[in-house]
C-alpha cells in the first residue's frame, strides 16, 4: 500500500450540526480533549469572566456566545487523522452551514435529550439528506431530565425521515442516570459523577448486564426497565446496516453527555469504525478517486480578518484527492491561471500553523489575494476538471446600506465587498448600473448585525442599514428573455447580482406569481 493511500485512508471528515444549545461546541471541544490537540476545555457561554470556546473565535461570537461561522478543527485519536467542521448553530446561518456540508463525509447530529428534535436540527438535517450523506445522532445532556427514549427516536424517524439504530441505550435520565447499555459488547457502563476542581467529569465502570453489581448500582427498577426495553429493542428495532448508515437512511443513535465527557471515547471509537475515508467526488469529466487522482480541492469558506494583526484573507479548501505540497504549483480552474498557493496553513480556530503535506480528506486554509470565490476548483497545472458548484440560496430579508461617512467610500466599498466575497452576504447594484446604491440580501437578519459589527470593527466605517420590503428574490434564466421589456408593476425591482446576474426583487409570493403570468418566456429562479 502506497503512503499516500495509507495517509488518505487514515482521514475522517465530518461537520457537527445542532439547535443552538444542545451541546454542540461542548461535544466538539471533549473531542479535541481526547485527541490531545486542547488541554482543557473552554467555557461555552460567552461570558466575559469565561474562557471562550475554542472554535468560537469572532468577536461577536464572543459576545453572544453563538458562533455565526463554521471553523475547522483536526486532531489525531486512535491512529486516525479527524478533521471535524464546526458549523454555526444559529438558523440564520445555515448557508454557510450548507458550504461546510459541501465539504464534509458525514455528519454527527447532537440533539438535547430533554428537547428532542428542534426546528434548526430539522433545516439542517434536510441539507444532509440533499447530499445523502451519513449521519450519526448523539442524544445529549442525558444527566438533565430527558425524554422517553422511545418517544425521541420515535420522534428522529417521524420529524426527520430517517430510521435510528440505536448503538447503546441509556439507564434512566436526570438524576436516575444510572449509564449506558452497549448492545454489541453487552456491557453497561456506569455513570458516576464526580467534581472536579470547579468542572464536572464522570467516572466510568464497565460492567456486564448480568452482574448482580449492575442491579445494585441501577436499582431493581431501572434495571426492569432496561431488560424489558433491550429485549423490545432486539425483537424490533432496526439492524445496523453498514450499506443504509453510507446512503444515509439509518443514523446510528448513541447517549451520553458531553459535559461530564460521559459516553464521548464510546461515540469515537464505534464512529471510527463505522464511518469510511474520503470517498470519490464527481467532476465534470467524471468521477475524481482519492487516492488515484491527481491533486484537487475546491474552495467551500473565505474568511476575512481571523487575524487582526495580519488583517488577511484565507481561503479554506477541501482536498479531494491525492497529496498537496507546499510550494507546489496548482491550476486554478475558474481563474484560468496557473499558481502557487502561498501560506498552506493547519487553521485550529484561531491558532494557525503553516503545513508542509495534506491529503484527501484534510482542509487547508490558504492566503487569498482576492481571486477566490467559493466553489472554484483547484488541481494539478495540466488537469481542468471542475467540481460540482456551490449553490446560492435566494435571500429573503434585504436593506439598503449607507455609509455615515461618505469621505470613506474606499473603505466602505472594499469592506462589503469582502464580505460578500465570504458568502455571509449577498450585495446587489440597481439593474442600470447606478452604483449609488448597495442592497444587501441576507439568509437571516441575525447576518445585518453581523455585518454592522464588521464594517465597524474591522474595516472603520460607520454604516446604516435601511430595510426594504422585499421578502422574496429571482434569479432571471437567461433563456434570450429581454428585462427592457418586463412588464411589472412598481413593487417589483430590477436588480443585478455581483456576478451581473439579472435578477428581480419582490414584495411576496403573489408579485412572483403574477409577474411570471403578464411575462411569457420568464423564467426565475430561486438557487443559482
Amino acid at each position: 500500500m502506497s503512503s499516500i493511500q495509507q495517509e488518505i485512508e487514515k482521514r475522517r471528515t465530518f461537520a457537527i450540526i445542532s439547535h443552538p444549545d444542545a451541546g454542540k461546541t461542548t461535544l466538539t471541544e471533549k473531542f479535541l480533549l481526547y485527541g490531545g490537540a486542547i488541554n482543557t476545555a473552554g467555557s461555552v457561554k460567552g461570558k466575559a469572566s469565561a474562557k471562550h470556546a475554542v472554535s468560537d473565535w469572532m468577536e461577536i461570537e464572543k459576545e453572544r456566545g453563538i458562533s455565526v461561522t463554521s471553523s475547522i478543527l483536526q486532531f489525531h485519536f486512535d491512529g486516525y487523522c479527524i478533521n471535524i467542521l464546526d458549523t454555526p448553530g444559529h438558523q440564520d446561518f445555515s448557508e454557510d452551514t450548507y458550504r461546510t456540508l459541501m465539504a464534509a463525509d458525514s455528519a454527527v447530529m447532537v440533539i438535547d435529550g430533554s428537547k428532542g428534535v428542534e426546528a434548526q436540527t430539522i433545516k439542517l438535517f434536510k441539507v444532509c439528506a440533499m447530499r445523502h450523506i451519513p449521519i450519526f445522532t448523539f442524544i445529549n445532556k442525558m444527566d438533565r431530565e430527558a425524554k422517553d427514549t422511545f418517544e425521541l427516536l420515535e420522534e428522529i424517524e417521524n420529524v426527520l425521515g430517517i430510521k435510528t439504530c440505536p448503538v447503546n441505550w441509556p439507564i434512566g435520565s436526570g438524576k436516575r442516570f444510572k449509564g449506558v447499555y452497549d448492545r454489541e459488547t453487552k456491557q453497561v457502563a456506569v455513570f458516576k459523577a464526580v467534581s472536579t476542581g470547579g468542572s464536572s467529569e464522570a467516572e466510568e465502570t464497565d460492567l456486564s448486564i448480568d452482574d448482580a453489581k449492575l442491579k445494585e448500582e441501577a436499582g431493581e427498577e431501572l434495571y426492569q426497565q432496561l431488560t424489558e426495553e433491550v429485549e423490545i429493542l432486539d425483537v424490533a428495532g432496526e439492524e445496523l446496516d453498514s450499506e443504509l448508515v453510507a446512503k444515509g437512511e439509518v443514523s446510528p443513535v448513541f447517549f451520553g453527555s458531553a459535559l461530564t465527557n460521559f459516553g464521548i471515547e464510546t461515540f469515537l471509537h464505534h464512529f471510527l469504525k463505522m464511518t469510511s475515508s474520503p470517498l470519490p467526488r464527481v467532476s465534470n469529466e467524471g468521477v475524481i478517486d482519492p487516492v488515484t487522482g491527481p491533486f484537487s480541492g475546491f474552495i467551500f469558506k473565505i474568511q476575512a480578518n481571523m487575524n487582526k494583526a495580519h488583517r488577511d484573507r484565507i481561503a479554506f479548501m477541501r482536498i479531494c484527492s491525492g497529496k498537496f505540497e507546499a510550494g507546489m504549483e496548482v491550476y486554478h480552474v475558474q481563474g484560468k491561471r496557473k499558481q502557487k498557493l502561498l501560506q498552506p496553513q493547519q487553521v485550529m480556530a484561531q491558532s494557525r500553523s503553516v503545513i508542509d503535506e495534506a491529503y484527501a480528506g484534510d482542509v487547508i486554509g490558504i492566503f487569498d489575494p482576492g481571486t477566490f470565490s467559493i466553489g472554484d476548483t483547484i488541481c494539478e497545472p495540466g488537469k481542468k476538471f471542475q467540481y460540482e458548484g456551490i449553490p446560492t440560496f435566494a435571500p429573503e430579508h434585504f436593506c439598503r446600506v449607507v455609509q455615515a461617512d461618505t469621505m470613506k467610500r474606499k473603505q466602505f466599498v472594499a469592506g462589503i465587498t469582502q464580505i460578500a466575497q465570504e458568502g455571509a452576504i449577498q450585495i446587489f447594484k440597481d439593474y442600470n448600473l447606478d452604483l449609488s446604491e448597495i442592497i444587501v440580501g441576507v439568509v437571516g437578519v441575525l447576518q445585518f448585525d453581523v455585518l454592522k459589527f464588521r464594517m465597524e470593527n474591522e474595516y472603520n466605517c460607520e454604516v446604516r442599514l435601511e430595510p426594504l420590503p422585499y421578502s422574496q428574490m429571482r434569479w432571471v434564466r437567461d433563456n434570450g428573455f429581454n428585462l427592457d421589456n418586463l412588464r411589472r408593476s412598481s413593487e417589483i425591482k430590477k436588480a443585478k447580482d455581483m456576478r451581473d446576474n439579472p435578477l428581480l426583487l419582490f414584495q411576496n409570493e403573489w408579485n412572483v406569481r403574477m409577474c411570471l403570468e403578464n411575462n411569457e418566456g420568464l423564467e426565475l429562479e430561486e438557487v443559482k
